[in-house]
């Protein structure tokens, strides 16, 4: 069992910027497939970056510039930075996790990751 516990979101205006993190039970450097999601009430949960256990990493076209994923392996971390915000990205942020391989067109997809976080907060005004 893994535990994820978000952290760093808030409220900013368009154009600033946040770094959310993502504190886990499990060794980040275990072979993990590690993702931050995003999703707005009504909507569904989007993919936003993923990471893996060799540092590959993949963004969605939407963030691509400016997010940046990455992990802190001696402290179990997971972060998002995330610059140049917009009011589109105003969402719940959600990390999650999996131990098995998941395949390049499932990394965005919320069901192919066992373990979640329960959401940070980020609003962005305009």
């Amino acid at each position: 069992q893994v535990q994820l516990v978000e952290s760093g979101g808030g409220s900013v205006q368009g154009g600033g910027s946040l770094r959310l993190s993502c504190a886990a039970s499990a060794d980040t450097r275990t072979p993990y497939y590690w993702a931050w999601f995003r999703q707005v009430p009504g909507e569904e949960r989007e993919g936003v970056a993923n990471i893996n256990a060799d540092g590959s990493t993949r963004y969605a076209d939407s963030v691509e510039g400016r997010f940046t994923i990455s992990r802190d392996n001696a402290k179990s971390t997971l972060y998002l930075e995330m610059n140049d915000l917009k009011p589109e990205d105003t969402a719940m942020y959600y990390c999650a996790a999996d131990p098995n391989f998941i395949t390049w067109t499932r990394r965005f997809v919320p069901i192919a990751y066992r373990y979640w976080g329960q959401g940070t907060q980020v609003t962005v005004s305009s």
